[in-house]
């Protein structure tokens, strides 16, 4: 059968549950085993599609349309697999299919309670992705921290299942903080022992405890966990800060992890991993022979985690360059009443960012102008594309009105507009064009080069586009639709030829973005970049 690896979390929230995660599920995958990694979050939103950037960073979307938490992105970018609906569940979605049920009548009449109703959908859950596919193991991050009052479903659920599965076939990793006291000059064991201590108050044994931490840890205080936790020396795992969260499958490579999960699972250990791919990537990383600054203008800039697929298609395309991509976040408010030049002459590169509503447009299509006026490379996705088409209609065309619906519903020249079938949307969660659709690329175009074919698949997450009352006018205007829809007629691509490096997308690409398959069109980008400040630097 299916064997199954839970991971808790316990201290403090935000330790890299996610990147422990992905990191073991490499190391296995490298092993010759068929991986998959889920994430049940305790929120009662159906998904993260309506929460705020500020509040749960970007949503991260999927080949087959889900919106997801962020750390899907980590889970593909580690494995290189795409991921699926079925990867991530909240309460809300586990809430609202009991709920269904039970007003469907398939509950008989009884009482519908949180036990056994509510931790039996958990565990539907759980074993769903195993229907979907031959996995070996299948990895569940758990949200949240052990204490939580959100949490206990799960746990109750993830009790149930070590009882029902047999020790042999699953096995639970608690990540937890050994915090160090700078007063004291010692790292503290406490914090540890308690979260150990609220898990067991569920019921639940640790197999396997990941200590973060700042400093190595002693022999001394791994018995020491050992001993109080109730788990054996070898299975206290060292979990160090790291320069680079790609770093983090060599330390657990180190500590031994995948072996000691394989052997309490009773598998074969199957072949050493070599990551060559992983280590040829961090080679190029970490020994960069060039830099370059992008400037990262969007509006959420106070939280890197709202473009956190962005920032790693700038790792894995700068590695791909052997190019260190220092990204400077500009706030796109800032730029409606502050000095242009100032703020972006020394840039190598803009990339105006997705995202929604009015707030900071102004700002997007300023820093747009003078990317364009300056034969800066260019990038913009989803609404940075958007951006692009109206500050060219506005300031090129010098077309009267010119606006997106987004901005104002009742413009003169709506040259970006709402999607058909969004007119009469009113539900938020859920309704927007979203998952993998097709695009024909034009021959020639900086896309077709980057791509090096004429026919992709790409995510999208929007509910606006280009309205092609206007794909005429655009065609003869020095600004090219090189990428279409086959299907729907949706302009895809756009692209100024006559630029150094200019190009619009409707579609998110960092969404694809791996680290052994760099996005191309930011490696085009990157690429640009670095040509863009060897000529500055030549003049």
């Amino acid at each position: 059968m299916t064997k199954y690896i839970f991971v808790t979390g316990g201290v403090t929230s935000s330790l890299g549950k996610g990147i422990i995660s992905a990191s073991l599920a490499k190391l296995l995958q490298e092993r010759g085993f068929n991986v998959t990694i889920q994430k049940f979050d305790p929120y009662i939103n159906v998904d993260p599609g309506t929460l705020n950037p500020y509040e749960h960073g970007e949503c991260y979307v999927t080949d087959d349309g889900a919106e997801a938490d962020l750390d899907l992105g980590h889970y593909e970018r580690f494995l290189n697999k795409p991921t699926s609906q079925a990867n991530n569940v909240t309460t809300g979605r586990i809430y609202q299919n009991v709920i269904s049920r039970e007003r469907a009548g398939d509950y008989l009449g009884k009482t519908v309670q949180v036990i056994p109703h509510i931790t039996d959908e958990i565990k539907r859950r759980v074993r769903l992705l195993e229907n979907q596919s031959n996995y070996d193991i299948i990895i569940t991050e758990i949200g949240g921290t052990v204490g939580d009052i959100e949490s206990l479903p799960y746990l109750e659920a993830l009790r149930q299942i070590r009882q029902e599965f047999g020790k042999n076939n699953s096995l639970v990793i608690h990540l937890t903080l050994i915090p160090y006291l700078a007063a004291a000059g010692e790292l503290k064991t406490k914090p540890t022992q308690h979260s150990v201590k609220e898990l067991l108050q569920t019921g639940i044994q640790p197999d396997i405890l990941v200590c973060r931490t700042e400093y190595k840890l002693t022999k001394e205080l791994r018995n020491k966990l050992s001993l109080f936790c109730n788990v054996d020396k070898k299975s206290v795992i060292e979990a160090i800060d790291a320069k680079t969260i790609y770093d983090v499958p060599m330390y657990m490579l180190k500590e031994n992890l995948d072996k000691i999960v394989l052997k309490k699972l009773k598998m074969k250990k199957g072949k050493e991993p070599e990551l060559i791919a992983w280590k040829e990537f961090l080679g190029r990383l970490k020994n960069p022979t060039n830099e370059v600054k992008i400037g990262l203008i969007g509006k959420y800039n106070e939280l890197p985690d709202a473009y956190k697929s962005i920032h790693e298609a700038f790792v894995h395309s700068g590695a791909a360059n052997e190019c260190k991509v220092s990204v400077i976040p500009i706030h796109s408010e800032e730029l409606e009443s502050s000095d242009l030049k100032q703020k972006l002459q020394l840039l190598d590169g803009i990339l105006v960012a997705p995202g929604f509503g009015e707030r900071g447009i102004k700002g997007k299509i300023k820093a747009i102008k003078y990317a364009r006026e300056n034969d800066i490379p260019f990038f913009g996705i989803c609404l940075g594309m958007q951006c692009a088409v109206v500050e060219f209609f506005k300031n090129v065309q010098k077309l009267a009105g010119t606006t997106s619906a987004e901005i104002n519903p009742k413009g003169k020249n709506l040259v970006i507009d709402l999607m058909p079938d969004q007119v009469k949307v009113k539900n938020k969660g859920g309704t927007m064009r979203l998952g993998s659709y097709k695009c024909k690329i034009t021959k020639g175009s900086i896309a077709a080069k980057a791509y090096g074919k004429l026919e992709i698949n790409e995510r999208h997450r929007h509910r606006y586009e280009f309205n092609n009352k206007y794909l005429k006018q655009l065609e003869n205007s020095g600004m090219v639709p090189t990428g279409i829809n086959p299907e729907t007629g949706l302009v895809e691509i756009i692209e100024i030829p006559e630029h150094n490096f200019f190009i619009g997308v409707q579609y998110h690409p960092e969404l694809k973005s791996t680290v052994e398959n760099p996005h191309p069109l930011f490696i085009s980008f990157v690429k640009a970049a670095i040509k863009y400040k060897a000529s500055n630097e030549k003049a």
